[in-house]
């Protein structure tokens, strides 16, 4: 799924897969990632779909993993940096991985708690069992992750942590300001809006 890129990322898609192994699909408007995982989760047709950065950061080789805990009864598995046994190849820098860190607190501290990592772009889901979510959710950006586990686990969805091998990729076009600053207030927007129940 791409958002709306300017690069050649569908490009590339094609170049690596044919049309028996993946289709793409391109939004003419770039409305953020969370919009885009939304269209690409009503798009596919598979009953397991995995979401993973273009960049692959966290190699391909990782799905099998996180797709195991899916067939041992989990709705929802999430690639994770941060336990003890994730393997971190090459770090981001100090001032990226301090933001994470200190966003992972804001994280638990305003709308969600458990997680250690709720940003690594690996995560693998259950179709059928996302699919009902997608209706209530309300964030484009970067933090649909937070508002996606929330809602899962607000339904009662199986959701587990799995550490995953991953190697920064220095060329991001997250800002770090700007889109730190909105992330936070996307956080401050789920908890206004779970207080007006409008995710029950």
């Amino acid at each position: 799924m791409d958002a709306g890129s300017s690069d050649r990322t569908r490009e590339v898609f094609h170049e690596v897969f044919s049309p028996e192994q993946g289709r793409s699909f391109k939004n003419e408007m770039n409305r953020g990632k969370g919009y885009a995982i939304r269209r690409g989760i009503r798009e596919a047709k598979g009953e397991v779909l995995l979401f993973s950065d273009a960049d692959f950061s966290t190699p391909i080789e990782e799905f099998p993993k996180l797709a195991g805990y899916l067939e041992n009864g989990y709705d929802i598995a999430i690639g994770s940096r941060s336990l003890p046994d994730s393997n971190v190849e090459v770090h981001q820098a100090w001032v990226r991985e301090g933001m994470g860190k200190v966003f992972n607190l804001l994280v638990q501290a305003i709308v969600l708690r458990g997680f250690i990592d709720t940003q690594c772009g690996f995560k693998c889901v259950k179709r059928e069992r996302v699919l009902p979510l997608l209706p209530k959710m309300a964030v484009d950006g970067f933090c649909y992750d937070v508002e996606l586990l929330f809602l899962a686990k607000k339904a009662g969805l199986k959701i587990v942590e799995v550490p995953v091998t991953w190697v920064n990729d220095p060329v991001s076009k997250v800002h770090i300001l700007k889109d730190s600053t909105k992330m936070f207030l996307d956080l401050l927007w789920i908890r206004f809006r779970d207080g007006f129940g409008q995710y029950d």
